[in-house]
């Protein structure tokens, strides 16, 4: 990851919490780059995940592998969508804590 990069986050998103907090929904490790899901999700190794979704009724961000399966994967690939959000919940270790090292301005 490059130590210069800039990164949009929405002003109503929660502060990047410590490391091994539990995850609040800030973004900003996404927002950085695709997990390795995302890479194929969003077909690209750097830059924000395509898979990344605002909640606006919340004020955070969510991933849309988890929140908006369907949609991700087409009219096509639907009825995978049960079984990849169970996979995506172990893949992207939903509720395992911050693992996001970056450090952000406040």
């Amino acid at each position: 990851m490059r130590t210069d990069q800039v990164i949009h986050i929405h002003p109503d998103a929660p502060a990047k919490p410590a490391l091994g907090a539990p995850c609040n929904g800030c973004g900003v490790c996404c927002l950085a780059e695709p997990c390795p899901l995302g890479q194929v999700i969003s077909r690209r190794r750097l830059g924000a995940c395509d898979a990344l979704r605002w909640d606006a009724g919340q004020s955070l961000y969510r991933c849309g592998v988890l929140s908006d399966t369907r949609a991700l994967l087409g009219p096509r690939w639907r009825w995978a969508a049960p079984l990849l959000r169970r996979l995506a919940r172990r893949w992207i270790a939903a509720g395992k804590g911050c693992d996001a090292t970056l450090d952000v301005p406040g």
